[in-house]
């Protein structure tokens, strides 16, 4: 169901047939005078989107793809070439009904409310006589009638971007520790000992003398001792000395966000005397 909220959606978007064919695109949309529901459709057709077409949207449905239209791309090729200056009079949407087997909704004839070039033209309303000034009551029961699509009530609203500011936690950066091997030259002393050799002389007395006398008179001999030396003797092991690990701290700092943000204002047209 196509209702004048949906009108923005409608505009521009592709049309497509009961069978899902593509006919063209949609360009001006017509609102019936009276209940103000969106009654006709005109669909850009052709090579060039040169030709404009009626096409019924009452019973038409809006899709992700586009506007699906009840009736055939065959029908809306052959519908009366009817010419679009703002409405349409009764004996040209009589004249359409036939054509696609409908029945109208009432006698009333049907009012441009959008195109693609956004202008709009001025509905004309029953029971709105011509001349009436802004403080006459129409017959949706309020003072002067909206221009722009079906009238609601008496005053327009006017609205106003805000900007909600709130914080989003991201991945800013990542922070490693890497172990690895160095080498480096350490130098110790330790004290190391050894023997050295050193001749002993005695002379003979009376309690030595069986020792020296022991052994043939004048002979060859040798004497042998050993001698000992320390040397440094070096052992690696590993200890542990340290534990590292990484840690976070939250730091807060004022950045300033700037956004463009949009508001209705209005202007007045013919009020001499404006009251604050």
């Amino acid at each position: 169901m196509i209702g004048t909220d949906t009108l923005d959606r409608v505009i521009g978007a592709d049309v497509y047939d009961a069978d899902g064919d593509k006919i063209g695109t949609a360009s001006e949309v017509f609102l019936d005078d009276q209940s103000g529901n969106p009654e006709w459709v005109t669909v850009k057709t052709g090579m060039f989107g040169t030709k404009e077409t009626f096409v019924p949207i009452r019973e038409a449905d809006l899709t992700g793809d586009g506007l699906r239209v009840p009736v055939s791309k065959s029908a809306v090729k052959d519908a009366p070439k009817i010419d679009q200056d703002g409405h349409l009079s009764p004996d040209e949407e009589a004249q359409l009904y036939r054509h696609y087997g409908m029945h109208g909704t009432s006698d009333t004839t049907r009012t441009e409310t959008a195109r693609t070039d956004t202008t709009t033209t001025d509905t004309t309303t029953t029971g709105v006589a011509a001349g009436t000034t802004d403080t006459d009551v129409n017959r949706h029961g309020t003072k002067g009638h909206d221009t722009s699509g079906p009238t609601t009530d008496d005053a327009m609203t006017l609205s106003e971007e805000r900007v909600n500011v709130g914080t989003q936690q991201v991945e800013a950066g990542r922070a490693r520790l890497r172990k690895y091997v160095v080498t480096e030259n350490v130098t110790k002393t330790v004290p190391v000992s050894h023997e050295e050799v050193r001749v002993q002389r005695e002379p003979i007395t009376d309690a030595n003398v069986g020792n020296a006398m022991d052994g043939p008179a004048i002979s060859e001999e040798e004497h042998e001792v050993t001698l000992h030396a320390e040397r440094p003797v070096v052992e690696k092991e590993a200890v542990p000395v340290e534990r590292v690990r990484l840690d976070t701290e939250t730091v807060t700092e004022q950045q300033q966000v700037t956004e463009q943000v949009r508001k209705e204002q209005v202007d007045t047209d013919g009020i001499t005397d404006t009251r604050r």
